[in-house]
């Protein structure tokens, strides 16, 4: 459900990562400080911008790519890292192409990836940095102890927003089976989930990037995140305006910067609230974030439900005999519906008061 970002950018920090074939060459390039030009891609488009070197057609290996990085030259990698195809191989990209980089071999790097849309590593001799061009995008290769620093802190972050979103909804939850929800409460938990999944992307990125150094990392992501996203869409789905796809809302949620996020104004109208107070007005919930937590009960009965009820509360209100009415629950369904949302009620007042 979550729009990829950066997606171009995470194929790359995949296969390039620590742990990676790939990144052992070019650390070893990066250790010798030679410098070094490498294009990944032997496609038409790149060899015809080859001139010179040597066609080796050589298993890849990171000792062999170290040694040929000594040579001035660019490497020419194939597509699929198996091979390498040219070594010592001058690239004589369209000097047209516009390009504000300074040292030779970045500017060529710049150039063939902006011509033929391959990647191109470009290893500073002097600078000492790995840098990664594709089409128009540039990406400078991080120490790994810098980004783990950087996860960490993101970790602890999220652990905090977490901890609050947690409060928010268990204290929703209550406030749900007591039809007392005003919009400044689903509000508040919205943005909140919105936050939390924006660090988790900031997180995931960073996993990427530490590729096997960041497995620890990983797992405690997944530890800490749980069912986040998939609340975040049921609160949606509760509470948007009938009028609404819910899936076009969290898309525009997902849009909009951290200075509208903030603006609960600005959610409440995304979610088609608009110039309505939020702290005066009750709204009640449709019921599928209550009813996805029975188990065994089929997103199409949920449906079904909801359609016929309208609202959480008519739900729990419903008789044995109105609940089997609705297309899909049987007598035995209808009374676990009944009695699972009275076990969630009598839970969540609990876990309020403890």
């Amino acid at each position: 459900m979550r729009i990829k970002k950066d997606e171009e950018l995470i194929k790359i920090l995949k296969i390039i990562a620590p742990g990676t074939e790939l990144r052992e060459g070019l650390e070893n390039i990066l250790r010798a400080k030679t410098g070094g030009l490498i294009l990944i891609g032997d496609g038409e488009e790149e060899l015809k911008l080859i001139d010179g070197g040597f066609n080796i057609n050589a298993e890849y290996s990171p000792a062999y790519v170290y040694e040929l990085a000594k040579m001035d030259g660019a490497l020419v990698l194939s597509s699929d890292l198996e091979k390498i195809r040219w070594a010592n191989a001058q690239l004589m990209p369209e000097q047209n192409i516009t390009t504000y980089e300074t040292g030779t071999r970045h500017r060529t790097a710049d150039r063939v990836a902006k011509q033929t849309n391959s990647i191109v590593v470009a290893i500073s001799q002097r600078r000492n940095i790995i840098s990664i061009y594709k089409g128009d995008m540039k990406y400078v290769l991080k120490d790994s102890s810098k980004i783990l620093a950087k996860a960490n802190q993101a970790i602890q972050t999220l652990e905090k927003y977490v901890s609050v979103q947690q409060k928010i909804i268990n204290n929703l939850n209550v406030l749900e089976f007591q039809d007392l929800v005003t919009l400044f409460d689903i509000m508040t938990a919205i943005q909140r989930a919105e936050m939390v999944m924006r660090i988790v992307e900031e997180i995931e990125r960073y996993i990427y990037e530490l590729g096997n150094e960041g497995r620890l990392i990983s797992m405690q992501l997944h530890e800490l995140i749980e069912d986040i996203e998939e609340e975040e869409v049921f609160l949606i789905r509760d509470y948007c305006q009938g009028e609404l796809e819910y899936q076009k809302v969290y898309e525009k949620l997902q849009n909009i910067d951290y200075d509208e996020l903030i603006d609960l104004d600005r959610v409440a109208k995304i979610l088609g609230y608009g110039g309505v107070p939020l702290v005066d007005t009750i709204i009640s919930p449709r019921g599928y974030r209550m009813l996805a937590k029975i188990p065994r009960i089929p997103s199409s009965v949920v449906d079904n439900l909801v359609e016929r009820f309208y609202e959480l509360k008519s739900i729990v209100e419903a008789t044995h005999e109105e609940l089997e009415s609705v297309e899909g629950i049987g007598e035995a369904r209808a009374k676990t519906i009944n009695n699972r949302l009275r076990r969630l009620r009598e839970q969540f007042i609990l876990d309020r008061q403890i």
